[in-house]
């Protein structure tokens, strides 16, 4: 999926854990099929999971996860990832590893209507609960001002004008570059942020969520996790919802409009990089991207 990648097998995975947690090395080891494109998901036995990082470009996410991850639980309400093991580098793969418990419930896929606006519900007040996690000594992540994205956002607009041309996803022609330039123009012209940082998510996407029953049930994934601009986790509002669940987010959570213009870029931002990166490795993490420009164009036309 990335140029220099780890190589990472079942047969690989089964000697690390054989040999670092022989306890555990009778277990069914089997590969989790998702769109994650950081890390490798193996379920081990019922209860627990073998997470590995793909790429060195992204292998200290894992330790800052293991290192916080005890810390934010204790002030979350939902469930999220439980470390019960860390792996060192071993047979060639050359990464911290961990194990984890695993968390049921199904990935969340955007719905409409009442579900969407109670999924909204959810994540407003495990967005909130997480801003109000003390600062004091947590790392700072997110992207750059929006500004400072403007170069490699509008070539990402040419790049995805590009894809679909040549019919590398599934709607050629779906998404209009001049309307995706326009949106993003309108999008970087508010004042940047100088605020108070606050505890983020920063990957509210749609594997990130589990749900069960109509509800919100567990949030993964917080290698991108730390303090900074609160639009970070106000994409959310495009990456998961249409209009009702986006509107109820936007609500719940009294978004200002500098904040939710941001917010909008770096949805918009984040889904056009994506599209051309991904086009062939990760089809469906480009529907998904897809998807987000697509409410970011309706939402501003509105």
């Amino acid at each position: 999926m990335h140029t220099g990648g780890a190589d990472i097998s079942a047969g690989l995975v089964g000697q690390l854990v054989h040999s670092q947690f022989p306890e555990l090395g009778g277990l069914e080891l089997r590969p989790v099929r998702s769109t994650g494109t950081v890390n490798a998901l193996y379920r081990l036995g019922s209860d627990l999971c073998v997470r590995l990082p793909r790429h060195s470009r992204w292998s200290e996410d894992l330790k800052k996860e293991l290192r916080w991850l005890p810390v934010l639980r204790s002030h979350l309400t939902l469930p999220i990832p439980a470390p019960v093991g860390t792996g060192r580098p071993q047979f060639g793969y050359p990464f911290t590893w961990a194990i984890y418990r695993w968390l049921e419930g199904e990935v969340y896929e955007p719905e409409s209507g009442a579900v969407e606006r109670q999924l909204a519900n959810d994540l407003a007040a495990f967005i909130t609960q997480l801003r109000a996690i003390e600062t004091a000594g947590a790392p700072e992540s997110g992207r750059l001002p929006l500004p400072a994205l403007d170069v490699a956002t509008r070539q990402a607009i040419e790049a995805v004008g590009a894809v679909e041309a040549v019919g590398a996803t599934e709607a050629v022609g779906d998404l209009d570059a001049a309307r995706m330039a326009d949106a993003w123009e309108r999008s970087i012209e508010g004042p940047t942020w100088d605020g108070a940082p606050v505890w983020r998510h920063c990957d509210l996407l749609p594997p990130n969520l589990l749900v069960e029953g109509g509800r919100l049930h567990a949030i993964l994934d917080f290698g991108g996790a730390g303090i900074g601009d609160p639009a970070a986790d106000v994409i959310a509002a495009w990456t998961l919802f249409g209009q009702s669940g986006r509107q109820r987010l936007r609500q719940l959570l009294d978004v200002d409009e500098a904040t939710w213009r941001r917010a909008r870029g770096y949805a918009l931002h984040q889904a056009l990089l994506i599209i051309p990166y991904y086009a062939v490795s990760n089809p469906a993490f480009v529907t998904m991207a897809r998807r987000t420009v697509r409410e970011v164009l309706d939402d501003m036309a509105l």
